[in-house]
């Protein structure tokens, strides 16, 4: 009897182990893990094919003695996405993350994704920077940069991608001549770089990327920002409105009027006197 009984319990043990089992292996996996990050703002994001679970992610340090963190923005979140730009650090240290898929109720372990290795010292991407050119004298301008901010902060102090890279953070310029195919760079350790050798009276422009050599060369450069473009000579006389134009003509032409109305006067007077001076002359 105590052996039939045996054989029960262990018949539905098994039975429970192989639904449990089948249930943990029709539960989902994250798909497509992998992290997206501008200016140090770093989400983590994954594909589904099903709405009815939730996602818990984790994150670590690339160290094998790290242990494994949660976010408390990324706990049973039913997005396909979680920021985790306060949770990681500017500093050169690479990151691996894991999102696991759940289900309320159950005590077994679930499936789950591990990211790819991520550093946002080194891949997060840097977006186009804003920049002033302003002319020196005929032969040099000065371009002024504005160090992009991040999303990070140290003690209530948001940051600049200047702060986080310091002395490796460059800027590279590109100008040339307007009408010219010929391009020339310039690297620039600081925010502000004089350009120097320009042709008197050209009209140039110019473009500004950061530029990161340290870095993977696939994450070097940033985005390079709008183009802008100096006035030349021509460009002075060729931006004057039909008004301004006209307002030219009106006072060349009342100049004009002016002194040929004194140079009439004069000359009638003139002669007036000449005339008064003979008539008065005895005979």
């Amino acid at each position: 009897m105590a052996t039939v009984k045996t054989l029960l319990w262990l018949g539905l043990s098994l039975s429970a182990f192989g639904i449990t089992t089948a249930d943990v292996n029709s539960v989902p996996r994250a798909q497509d893990v992998h992290w997206v990050s501008l200016d140090f703002t770093t989400h983590l994001r994954w594909s589904v094919t099903s709405s009815d679970y939730t996602y818990t992610v984790r994150f670590r340090f690339s160290g094998e003695d790290a242990n494994w963190e949660e976010s408390p923005n990324c706990i049973q979140i039913s997005a396909s996405e979680c920021d985790l730009t306060q949770s990681l650090k500017a500093s050169d240290r690479a990151y691996f993350a894991d999102v696991q898929t759940e289900i309320m109720d159950m005590d077994y372990e679930l499936p789950h994704t591990q990211s790819s290795r991520f550093n946002p010292y080194r891949d997060s991407n840097i977006s186009a920077v804003s920049f002033t050119v302003a002319p020196l004298d005929d032969r040099r301008v000065i371009v002024n940069i504005t160090d992009p901010l991040t999303s990070m902060y140290d003690r209530g102090k948001q940051l600049s991608i200047r702060d986080i890279f310091k002395k490796d953070l460059n800027y590279k310029i590109r100008y040339y001549k307007s009408g010219s195919t010929g391009k020339r760079d310039e690297i620039s350790n600081s925010s502000m770089k004089v350009i120097p050798g320009l042709d008197k009276g050209e009209s140039y422009c110019f473009m500004v990327a950061t530029f990161i050599k340290s870095r993977p060369k696939a994450t070097q450069q940033g985005s390079w920002s709008m183009q802008q473009c100096t006035k030349s000579s021509q460009d002075i006389l060729q931006d004057l409105s039909v008004g301004a134009w006209v307002g030219v003509g009106f006072i060349m032409l009342t100049v004009l009027i002016v002194i040929v109305t004194v140079t009439v006067l004069c000359c009638r007077q003139r002669n007036k006197t000449l005339q008064m001076s003979q008539s008065s002359a005895p005979v």
